[in-house]
């Protein structure tokens, strides 16, 4: 039988008669990032931010939520929201919330759609970046739409 080490990606072969020996071959688990990030690839494979239909990019950490919305076409920026951003920090922190948090994520989703707007943007594409639609995601699409923007 194989089994798998983590360490280095080699494969280990036991056997009960002789001492485990290293083969060759490496073991095919991807980590949880691999996995979201080919997610991501394929969701971007469908879906574009065009100038009239920006896309709004989410991306998530263990401690914070960004979000930005995209012109793929110019390869441009049109806004960008996370709760690093001077204001909402300084809102999370008077209100005692942590920036880990669905309400955080709800804020940060508010805050890029009057960004967006200031830029001109009413619809946009959403992006989840291989995120589940749950969570933060969901409440930074949430936001957003209650902040005006249309998707």
């Amino acid at each position: 039988s194989t089994r798998c080490n983590d360490n280095d990606g080699t494969m280990l072969a036991m056997n009960t008669a002789t001492r485990p020996r290293a083969v060759t071959t490496t073991c095919k688990t991807a980590s949880r990032t691999d996995k979201r990030v080919k997610r991501h690839q394929r969701m971007r494979n469908k879906i574009s931010g065009t100038t009239e239909r920006p896309r709004l990019a989410v991306f998530k950490s263990n401690e914070h939520t960004y979000a930005q919305i995209i012109d793929d076409t110019q390869g441009v920026t049109l806004a960008a929201a996370s709760t690093l951003s001077k204001g909402l920090r300084e809102t999370l922190s008077a209100d005692n919330v942590n920036a880990k948090t669905v309400s955080a994520a709800e804020m940060v989703g508010k805050l890029v759609a009057e960004a967006g707007k200031a830029a001109g943007v009413e619809k946009v594409v959403f992006d989840r970046g291989g995120f589940l639609y749950h969570g933060r995601i969901r409440a930074v699409a949430e936001g957003a739409r209650e902040g005006g923007l249309d998707f």
